[in-house]
Protein backbone atom coordinates (compact mmCIF):
# COMPACT_ATOMS: atom_id res chain seq x y z
CA UNK A 1 0.00 0.00 0.00
CA UNK A 2 2.93 2.36 0.47
CA UNK A 3 3.21 2.88 -3.31
CA UNK A 4 -0.44 3.88 -3.53
CA UNK A 5 -0.28 6.31 -0.60
CA UNK A 6 2.92 7.90 -1.84
CA UNK A 7 1.52 8.29 -5.35
CA UNK A 8 -1.73 9.79 -4.09
CA UNK A 9 0.07 12.33 -1.94
CA UNK A 10 2.61 13.52 -4.52
CA UNK A 11 0.26 13.38 -7.52
CA UNK A 12 -2.24 15.51 -5.57
CA UNK A 13 0.42 18.23 -5.19
CA UNK A 14 1.37 17.80 -8.86
CA UNK A 15 -2.20 18.34 -10.04
CA UNK A 16 -2.94 21.23 -7.68
CA UNK A 17 0.37 22.85 -8.58
CA UNK A 18 -0.38 22.60 -12.30
CA UNK A 19 -3.80 24.13 -11.76
CA UNK A 20 -2.30 26.96 -9.72
CA UNK A 21 0.43 27.83 -12.22
CA UNK A 22 -2.03 27.58 -15.12
CA UNK A 23 -4.30 30.07 -13.38
CA UNK A 24 -1.54 32.69 -13.13
CA UNK A 25 0.54 31.82 -16.20
CA UNK A 26 -0.14 35.23 -17.80
CA UNK A 27 1.60 36.96 -14.88
CA UNK A 28 5.25 35.88 -14.96
CA UNK A 29 6.00 36.87 -11.36
CA UNK A 30 2.98 35.04 -9.98
CA UNK A 31 3.84 32.04 -12.17
CA UNK A 32 7.36 32.08 -10.71
CA UNK A 33 6.01 32.12 -7.15
CA UNK A 34 3.38 29.46 -7.87
CA UNK A 35 5.93 27.13 -9.44
CA UNK A 36 8.48 27.51 -6.65
CA UNK A 37 5.76 27.03 -4.03
CA UNK A 38 4.63 23.84 -5.78
CA UNK A 39 8.21 22.56 -5.72
CA UNK A 40 8.70 23.24 -2.01
CA UNK A 41 5.33 21.79 -0.97
CA UNK A 42 5.90 18.69 -3.10
CA UNK A 43 9.23 17.92 -1.40
CA UNK A 44 7.69 18.45 2.05
CA UNK A 45 4.72 16.21 1.25
CA UNK A 46 7.00 13.55 -0.22
CA UNK A 47 9.17 13.56 2.91
CA UNK A 48 6.11 13.33 5.13
CA UNK A 49 4.47 10.44 3.28
CA UNK A 50 7.73 8.45 3.09
CA UNK A 51 8.19 8.81 6.85
CA UNK A 52 4.61 7.65 7.47
CA UNK A 53 4.65 4.70 5.05
CA UNK A 54 8.25 3.46 5.28
CA UNK A 55 9.10 4.52 8.85
CA UNK A 56 12.48 5.93 7.86
CA UNK A 57 14.11 9.27 7.17
CA UNK A 58 13.70 10.23 3.48
CA UNK A 59 17.45 10.43 2.80
CA UNK A 60 16.85 10.88 -0.93
CA UNK A 61 15.57 14.41 -0.22
CA UNK A 62 17.91 15.19 2.66
CA UNK A 63 18.89 18.86 2.61
CA UNK A 64 22.55 17.90 2.92
CA UNK A 65 24.06 18.43 -0.52
CA UNK A 66 20.79 19.71 -1.98
CA UNK A 67 22.25 22.99 -3.22
CA UNK A 68 25.24 21.37 -4.88
CA UNK A 69 23.14 18.60 -6.42
CA UNK A 70 20.54 20.93 -7.88
CA UNK A 71 23.19 23.36 -9.14
CA UNK A 72 25.30 20.70 -10.82
CA UNK A 73 22.25 19.03 -12.31
CA UNK A 74 20.88 22.33 -13.62
CA UNK A 75 24.16 23.28 -15.28
CA UNK A 76 24.44 19.83 -16.84
CA UNK A 77 20.86 19.98 -18.12
CA UNK A 78 21.44 23.39 -19.73
CA UNK A 79 24.73 22.20 -21.24
CA UNK A 80 23.17 19.03 -22.70
CA UNK A 81 20.22 20.83 -24.26
CA UNK A 82 22.54 23.59 -25.41
CA UNK A 83 24.62 20.94 -27.20
CA UNK A 84 21.46 19.69 -28.94
CA UNK A 85 20.62 23.21 -30.14
CA UNK A 86 24.23 23.85 -31.18
CA UNK A 87 24.17 20.80 -33.43
CA UNK A 88 20.83 21.78 -34.94
CA UNK A 89 22.10 25.33 -35.49
CA UNK A 90 25.29 24.00 -37.12
CA UNK A 91 23.10 22.52 -39.84
CA UNK A 92 21.31 25.85 -40.24
CA UNK A 93 18.01 24.62 -38.79
CA UNK A 94 17.95 26.89 -35.70
CA UNK A 95 18.27 30.64 -36.21
CA UNK A 96 18.37 33.40 -33.58
CA UNK A 97 16.56 36.53 -34.74
CA UNK A 98 17.19 38.65 -31.65
CA UNK A 99 16.03 39.15 -28.08
CA UNK A 100 12.80 37.46 -27.10
CA UNK A 101 10.62 38.11 -24.05
CA UNK A 102 12.66 38.14 -20.79
CA UNK A 103 9.53 38.61 -18.65
CA UNK A 104 8.06 35.37 -19.98
CA UNK A 105 11.33 33.62 -19.20
CA UNK A 106 10.86 34.55 -15.53
CA UNK A 107 7.49 32.83 -15.41
CA UNK A 108 8.88 29.79 -17.20
CA UNK A 109 11.49 29.38 -14.45
CA UNK A 110 8.71 28.85 -11.92
CA UNK A 111 6.59 26.63 -14.16
CA UNK A 112 9.53 24.39 -15.01
CA UNK A 113 10.70 24.23 -11.39
CA UNK A 114 7.31 22.96 -10.28
CA UNK A 115 7.17 20.46 -13.15
CA UNK A 116 10.71 19.17 -12.61
CA UNK A 117 10.30 18.61 -8.88
CA UNK A 118 6.87 16.98 -8.97
CA UNK A 119 7.70 14.73 -11.93
CA UNK A 120 10.96 13.58 -10.36
CA UNK A 121 9.26 12.85 -7.05
CA UNK A 122 6.60 10.79 -8.83
CA UNK A 123 8.74 8.89 -11.32
CA UNK A 124 12.07 8.54 -9.55
CA UNK A 125 11.13 9.06 -5.90
CA UNK A 126 7.98 6.95 -5.79
CA UNK A 127 7.71 4.71 -8.85
CA UNK A 128 11.33 3.82 -9.54
CA UNK A 129 12.26 3.28 -5.89
CA UNK A 130 9.34 0.98 -5.23
CA UNK A 131 9.63 -0.99 -8.48
CA UNK A 132 13.38 -1.36 -7.94
CA UNK A 133 12.65 -2.88 -4.53
CA UNK A 134 10.62 -5.61 -6.28
CA UNK A 135 12.61 -6.16 -9.48
CA UNK A 136 16.11 -4.74 -9.18
CA UNK A 137 17.64 -1.70 -10.83
CA UNK A 138 17.72 -2.57 -14.53
CA UNK A 139 14.14 -3.78 -14.87
CA UNK A 140 12.86 -0.83 -12.84
CA UNK A 141 14.84 1.58 -15.03
CA UNK A 142 13.30 0.18 -18.22
CA UNK A 143 9.75 0.01 -16.85
CA UNK A 144 9.58 3.46 -15.24
CA UNK A 145 11.57 5.09 -18.03
CA UNK A 146 9.11 3.70 -20.57
CA UNK A 147 6.16 4.92 -18.50
CA UNK A 148 7.76 8.38 -18.32
CA UNK A 149 7.89 8.44 -22.10
CA UNK A 150 4.35 7.14 -22.57
CA UNK A 151 2.81 9.80 -20.32
CA UNK A 152 4.13 12.43 -22.73
CA UNK A 153 1.65 11.13 -25.30
CA UNK A 154 -0.87 13.26 -23.42
CA UNK A 155 0.95 16.44 -24.48
CA UNK A 156 -0.06 18.63 -27.39
CA UNK A 157 1.67 17.68 -30.67
CA UNK A 158 2.64 14.36 -29.10
CA UNK A 159 3.95 11.61 -31.38
CA UNK A 160 4.86 7.99 -30.79
CA UNK A 161 8.46 8.74 -31.75
CA UNK A 162 8.48 11.69 -29.35
CA UNK A 163 7.33 9.44 -26.50
CA UNK A 164 9.98 6.85 -27.38
CA UNK A 165 12.65 9.57 -27.52
CA UNK A 166 11.61 10.90 -24.10
CA UNK A 167 11.67 7.37 -22.65
CA UNK A 168 15.23 6.84 -23.92
CA UNK A 169 16.84 10.24 -23.40
CA UNK A 170 14.98 11.51 -20.33
CA UNK A 171 13.53 8.40 -18.69
CA UNK A 172 16.92 6.72 -18.90
CA UNK A 173 19.10 9.74 -18.11
CA UNK A 174 17.10 11.05 -15.16
CA UNK A 175 16.67 7.61 -13.60
CA UNK A 176 20.36 6.86 -14.05
CA UNK A 177 21.20 10.18 -12.36
CA UNK A 178 19.19 9.07 -9.34
CA UNK A 179 20.77 5.61 -9.32
CA UNK A 180 24.28 7.10 -9.43
CA UNK A 181 23.67 9.56 -6.59
CA UNK A 182 20.82 7.93 -4.64
CA UNK A 183 19.52 11.45 -4.09
CA UNK A 184 16.78 13.23 -6.03
CA UNK A 185 18.59 16.57 -6.25
CA UNK A 186 20.75 15.91 -9.32
CA UNK A 187 17.87 14.49 -11.42
CA UNK A 188 15.66 17.40 -10.29
CA UNK A 189 18.34 19.89 -11.33
CA UNK A 190 19.02 18.03 -14.58
CA UNK A 191 15.30 17.97 -15.44
CA UNK A 192 14.94 21.66 -14.54
CA UNK A 193 18.04 22.73 -16.49
CA UNK A 194 16.98 20.80 -19.59
CA UNK A 195 13.47 22.29 -19.50
CA UNK A 196 14.48 25.90 -18.88
CA UNK A 197 17.07 25.65 -21.65
CA UNK A 198 14.34 24.43 -24.00
CA UNK A 199 11.77 27.02 -22.97
CA UNK A 200 13.18 30.01 -21.08
CA UNK A 201 16.46 30.26 -23.01
CA UNK A 202 16.10 28.83 -26.52
CA UNK A 203 12.32 29.34 -26.90
CA UNK A 204 11.50 25.89 -28.30
CA UNK A 205 8.64 23.52 -27.65
CA UNK A 206 8.95 21.30 -24.58
CA UNK A 207 7.86 17.71 -25.25
CA UNK A 208 5.37 18.91 -27.87
CA UNK A 209 3.82 21.58 -25.65
CA UNK A 210 3.82 25.17 -26.83
CA UNK A 211 5.40 27.53 -24.28
CA UNK A 212 5.67 31.34 -24.18
CA UNK A 213 8.67 32.86 -25.90
CA UNK A 214 11.80 32.89 -23.72
CA UNK A 215 14.97 34.97 -23.81
CA UNK A 216 15.63 34.36 -27.50
CA UNK A 217 13.49 35.12 -30.52
CA UNK A 218 14.38 32.12 -32.67
CA UNK A 219 13.00 30.04 -35.51
CA UNK A 220 13.52 26.39 -36.28
CA UNK A 221 13.00 24.57 -39.57
CA UNK A 222 14.34 21.48 -41.20
CA UNK A 223 13.86 17.69 -41.22
CA UNK A 224 12.11 16.25 -38.18
CA UNK A 225 14.96 13.80 -37.54
CA UNK A 226 17.16 16.83 -36.83
CA UNK A 227 14.74 19.33 -35.27
CA UNK A 228 12.20 16.98 -33.71
CA UNK A 229 9.41 18.48 -35.82
CA UNK A 230 6.23 19.51 -34.01
CA UNK A 231 7.38 17.68 -30.88
CA UNK A 232 10.36 20.00 -30.46
CA UNK A 233 14.10 19.29 -30.12
CA UNK A 234 13.49 16.47 -27.64
CA UNK A 235 12.42 14.47 -30.68
CA UNK A 236 15.74 15.19 -32.40
CA UNK A 237 18.23 12.40 -32.94
CA UNK A 238 20.78 14.64 -31.23
CA UNK A 239 18.73 14.71 -28.01
CA UNK A 240 18.51 10.92 -28.03
CA UNK A 241 22.25 10.53 -28.58
CA UNK A 242 23.23 12.97 -25.81
CA UNK A 243 20.67 11.41 -23.47
CA UNK A 244 22.04 7.92 -24.07
CA UNK A 245 25.63 9.09 -23.49
CA UNK A 246 24.61 10.72 -20.18
CA UNK A 247 22.74 7.56 -19.16
CA UNK A 248 25.77 5.39 -19.82
CA UNK A 249 28.03 7.69 -17.79
CA UNK A 250 25.62 7.80 -14.83
CA UNK A 251 25.16 4.02 -14.86
CA UNK A 252 28.93 3.54 -14.98
CA UNK A 253 29.18 5.73 -11.87
CA UNK A 254 26.36 3.80 -10.23
CA UNK A 255 28.12 0.50 -10.87
CA UNK A 256 31.41 1.80 -9.46
CA UNK A 257 29.64 3.05 -6.34
CA UNK A 258 27.77 -0.23 -5.77
CA UNK A 259 24.39 1.42 -6.33
CA UNK A 260 22.96 -1.16 -8.72
CA UNK A 261 20.41 -3.47 -7.08
CA UNK A 262 20.60 -6.99 -8.60
CA UNK A 263 17.63 -8.85 -10.02
CA UNK A 264 18.09 -11.92 -7.80
CA UNK A 265 15.91 -11.61 -4.71
CA UNK A 266 18.51 -13.15 -2.40
CA UNK A 267 21.09 -10.51 -3.33
CA UNK A 268 18.60 -7.67 -3.71
CA UNK A 269 17.54 -7.32 -0.08
CA UNK A 270 20.99 -6.52 1.33
CA UNK A 271 21.86 -3.96 -1.34
CA UNK A 272 18.45 -2.24 -1.11
CA UNK A 273 18.70 -2.05 2.68
CA UNK A 274 22.18 -0.50 2.49
CA UNK A 275 21.08 2.12 -0.05
CA UNK A 276 18.01 3.07 2.01
CA UNK A 277 20.18 4.12 4.96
Amino acid sequence: MRLIWQLLAVVAVWILGNLGTAAVKDNPWLALVAGLLTAVVAVLVYGWVVRRTEHRAPVEVSLKGAGAGISCGTLLGIALFGAVIANIAFLGDYTINGLGTPASAVGLLGIMAGAAVTEELVFRGVLFRNVEHWTGTWIALVLTGSLFGLIHLLNANATLWGAIAIAIEAGGMLTAAYIATRKLWVPIGLHFGWNIAASAIFSTKVSGSNTPQGLLDATMSGPAVVTGGDFGPEGSVYAVVFGVVATVVFMWLAHRRGHVVPVRRSARADVAARLAR
